[in-house]
């Protein structure tokens, strides 16, 4: 979709009018520079950069809660933004207003190790949370692969490598505060694991993109760091053969931590971009967490069924160095696409089927990969029925938008028409806005009301998810 068809600039004097209130609320944490602007209007998409019209880096809840105020009471738009990582045009101003910058925001403000949970603001990655947590033995295992910010986690509903055994982030939330559009300041939950009180407010906001309010604090379950990690790869003649090993698996109910599926495309552009050695065939990426004794076992069950479908070259990676390298090569796969092509940029698609169609799923992509004339390798979390098309192109030429766009439509009604998801993990924004209809159906005028009825002016994140 063109932003420029749909973007709408928010009026002169609205605008300078907010602006000088945000300026004397915020001093320097405001910036008009067209460069930071440029920079918070564009994500890590092949979505076309849409700025703000003004940047805050904003430090307390108080302080969001004050500038959300200022802007509703200007109708300006508020689109929160943490790291930029984002694939759907998230953050893009299409109806300019203020891009709300929850970076400085990034204190671990309790740990309760005894009951294996946190509480954080929005600006924390996932690596500093992981880095704080290291000497308790705690760890917070959603990775979708960039360092992103865990308040854009929450906003996106993100999930990555190791959602097969830990869920995504909809699973591990367990309470938020939340500023609304009206300014007013809510905590949607207490710290306890369950509860039947009430409507459940932060499912709510998980998934929300920051179209409902803007998250200040998030409330996370935490893991015990396991004893024993050991990681593995196995090829395989044909992607049909490496998912049917992944679905007997599923099915057989190996408590893998993580299962990624890479076809030959895509090894062969990680080999050239990472320097690895692997073969040039579809591959499964493994991991085992557990006790020295389970690994064994799960590795064990694991390799029985990979015969069975005709795995080879088993390789295990047991040294935390090895490990790394291995999976940063696994998450550079993006960038090692990107190089595929000099100059050009990656549409990175996000399809979920479930399980017992994965193979089907696939296998119908491929072809029409192949009868592409742009490289698309897949890429995919297939533990959980979820994998991505890299479809690598220059946005500035029709044709290669248009057949991009020809793949991408394919894959998402195909998906859909095998009882899944346009998007398993990253989120509809405004690149998705139509799919969304497609998959939900009446639902979405539920999800419209439910919209105008926290936020009637339409401030928050307009454009995305819901047209209003």
């Amino acid at each position: 979709m063109n932003p420029s068809s749909i973007a709408v600039p928010l009026k002169v004097a609205v605008r300078d009018a907010a602006i000088a209130e945000l300026k004397a609320l915020l001093g320097d944490r405001l910036s008009t520079a067209t460069a930071v602007r440029e920079q918070h209007g564009k994500d890590e998409s092949y979505h076309a950069s849409v700025p703000p019209d003004a940047v805050a880096f904003a430090r307390t809840t108080d302080e969001v809660c004050a500038i959300v105020k200022i802007c509703a009471r200007h109708k300006m738009p508020v689109i929160p933004y943490g790291t930029g990582t984002s694939l759907e045009g998230h953050i893009a101003a299409l109806y300019g207003g203020l891009s709300l910058d929850m970076s400085q925001m990034n204190h671990v403000i309790e740990v309760n190790a005894a009951d294996l949970d946190c509480r954080i603001e929005p600006g924390v990655t996932r690596k500093q949370l992981n880095e704080y947590l290291r000497d308790t033995g705690l760890f917070f295992p959603i990775d979708p692969g960039a360092d992103a910010s865990l308040g854009g986690m929450v906003a996106t509903r993100a999930s990555g490598t190791n959602a097969v055994r830990y869920g995504t982030m909809r699973d591990n939330v367990l309470a938020l505060t939340v500023v609304l559009a009206d300014g007013r300041v809510i905590r949607t939950a207490k710290r306890a694991r369950k509860s039947s009180a009430g409507y459940d407010l932060t499912r709510l906001f998980v998934g929300s993109e920051g179209t409902l309010g803007v998250i200040t604090e998030i409330t996370l379950r935490l893991y015990g760091i396991p004893a024993a990690i050991n990681s593995a790869t196995y090829s395989f003649p044909t992607v049909a053969d490496a998912v049917n090993m992944v679905i007997q698996a599923i099915q057989s109910e190996i408590p893998v931590a993580r299962l990624e599926l890479a076809d030959d495309v895509q090894m062969d552009a990680i080999n050239r971009y990472s320097k690895m050695n692997l073969p040039v065939l579809p591959t499964l990426w493994i991991e085992f967490h557990g006790t020295e004794a389970s690994i064994a076992e799960q590795a064990k069950l694991i390799e029985e069924i990979a015969l069975e479908h005709g795995g080879s070259d088993f390789r295990l990676v047991d040294t935390p160095e090895e490990r790394k390298r291995l999976w940063q090569a696994r998450h550079d796969a993006a960038y090692a696409n990107k190089a595929l092509r000099p100059g050009a940029h990656i549409w990175a698609t996000d399809v979920c089927v479930p399980i017992s169609r994965l193979a089907e799923c696939i296998a119908e992509t491929q072809k029409d990969i192949r009868e592409s004339f742009l490289p698309a390798p897949i890429v995919g979390h297939v533990g959980d029925g979820n994998f991505h098309l890299t479809i690598v192109l220059h946005p500035d030429d029709p044709k290669e938008v248009a057949e991009g766009n020809r793949l991408n439509d394919r894959l998402v009604a195909r998906a859909l028409a095998m009882d899944g998801t346009c998007t398993g993990e990253h989120g509809i924004g405004y690149g998705k806005l139509d799919f969304l209809v497609a998959e939900h159906g009446e639902a979405v005028s539920v999800m419209r009301q439910i919209k105008k009825a926290l936020d009637p002016d339409n401030i928050m994140n307009p454009g995305k998810i819901v047209r209003v």
